[in-house]
């Protein structure tokens, strides 16, 4: 290995680095947490040869849980897999209140660092998302990262507004989802302290070329060992195997997109031999019907995955 893939940065005492995926929070028939099964995906993806997880992102579906099932599926995911690798526990909620509580348990639970997804719903002007990082950072004691997904929460952090929260002690890295690259490379270049993941599959070869120190994939949900491979080629200097795995990422996140918006992932799951059942998303996102289903079987089995 020649560690040809960026270096985290100097900010980040966890030295985030390659694959960690956004982990899903399983549930029953019912729709009630299934904490084994969430359990037992973050150790399918580590397994899988995954390098971090990271519950409670969108994949999680942490917008629909209730607090006691945040902090339960923190719990499940650190006794299963903390330890072996970095778990960073996504603790963002539209109020610094609930964003600090949820932190603060996350410390408690074992969690080695936190994800806060910028305050949703209303508007965030510059210095509300500043203080509203300081007031997470300042009351745990572990590395705080952003989450930037403006198309999902509406507020889009300016490059101004990233210098200040780079200032803030206990800012390690950032999680973009914003699929603005101008943005992202210019991030990178003024804050190479930073640790900075992708977040999109689209831009995990990209976001290494770049300077990403790491991607937070969907397609290493269901198969972590494509991603895995793809990081590790490029951190081992053979950027062509790694553009032809990106390609074939492309496809299979093009088939997980197919029917309800994020069905894919479970649905997926459900067709691999993965030990534990993920169980259906929770209402009102929807599952897939039998032929988005069977469609989606297809796709995999046509590019030898399942």
């Amino acid at each position: 290995m020649t560690d040809t893939a960026p270096s985290p940065g100097s900010a980040d005492p966890l030295s985030l680095r390659g694959v960690v995926p956004p982990t899903i929070t399983a549930f029953d028939g019912d729709e009630r947490l299934d904490a084994d099964a969430t359990a037992a995906h973050a150790r399918f993806v580590v397994d899988g040869g995954a390098h971090g997880v990271f519950p409670l992102g969108t994949n999680g579906e942490f917008p629909l849980a209730t607090p006691a099932e945040r902090r339960t599926v923190v719990e499940a995911v650190v006794d299963e897999v903390g330890g072996e690798v970095p778990v960073i526990a996504g603790v963002g909620a539209p109020s610094t209140r609930e964003t600090v509580a949820f932190a603060e348990h996350a410390a408690a639970a074992g969690a080695d660092g936190v994800v806060v997804v910028t305050p949703y719903y209303y508007p965030l002007d510059g210095p509300g998302a500043v203080e509203h990082y300081r007031r997470v950072a300042a009351a745990v004691d572990l590395p705080v990262y952003v989450y930037h997904i403006p198309s999902k929460t509406g507020n889009a952090l300016s490059l101004d507004t990233l210098d200040e929260l780079a200032g803030l002690d206990g800012l390690a890295g950032v999680k973009d989802s914003s699929k603005d690259v101008p943005w992202l490379g210019q991030a990178i270049d003024a804050h190479p302290e930073l640790t900075f993941l992708s977040g999109s599959d689209s831009l995990l070869f990209p976001g290494l070329e770049v300077g990403c120190a790491g991607m937070v994939s969907a397609v290493a949900n269901v198969f972590p060992e494509l991603v895995v491979a793809l990081y590790e080629a490029y951190d081992a200097g053979n950027e062509d195997r790694a553009r032809d795995l990106q390609s074939t990422v492309y496809e299979v996140r093009r088939a997980l997109k197919r029917g309800p918006y994020m069905a894919g992932v479970k649905t997926a799951l459900s067709l691999r031999d993965v030990g534990f059942d993920p169980g259906p998303l929770r209402s009102p996102l929807r599952r897939m019907d039998d032929d988005n289903r069977a469609a989606l079987r297809a796709d995999l089995a046509a590019l030898d995955l399942l």
